[in-house]
């Protein structure tokens, strides 16, 4: 198996067990100890244990939280994913109280590896989407 195809098993094994079995505790498996996070909208979030923390509190906001696999390509050390993601805000999501709502966002990520694990990513998604699905944010036709 070439390493670009190495790398994207690796995503794909990442995804299901970090995201969509909600395992955060085996980060330490496909994430380096270097590990950095680049996404505008959560500027707060650095480092491997930032990103634990981030997708546990996301978690108990929406804790059926499933992620799709859209698209993923891959070349030398890169590997990009399109993805959706599925979830119903039935718990507390960061002090937004639960709506009960389905949600659907689509995103985008690239990630760099070395080593057999996830050294930085580079994620974005349409956060204006996902506050106006959650109501927080009113949608142009609402606002009308």
């Amino acid at each position: 198996m070439s390493t670009a195809e190495q790398n994207k098993a690796l995503v794909r094994r990442m995804t299901e067990a970090f995201y969509n079995q909600g395992h955060v505790e085996l980060a330490e498996q496909f994430f380096a100890d270097t590990y950095v996070h680049h996404d505008s909208a959560a500027p707060q979030v650095r480092d491997r244990d930032g990103r634990k923390r981030e997708l546990r509190a996301f978690l108990v906001g929406c804790p059926d939280l499933h992620i799709t696999t859209d698209d993923l390509v891959a070349e030398g050390d890169r590997v990009a994913k399109r993805w959706t993601m599925h979830a119903t805000h039935t718990g507390d999501l960061s002090g937004l109280p639960p709506t009960g709502k389905r949600i659907t966002v689509s995103g985008l990520e690239l990630f760099r590896l070395a080593d057999g694990k996830i050294v930085e990513c580079w994620i974005g998604y349409d956060s204006l989407n996902l506050m106006q699905q959650l109501g927080v944010i009113p949608t142009p036709e609402q606002a009308a």
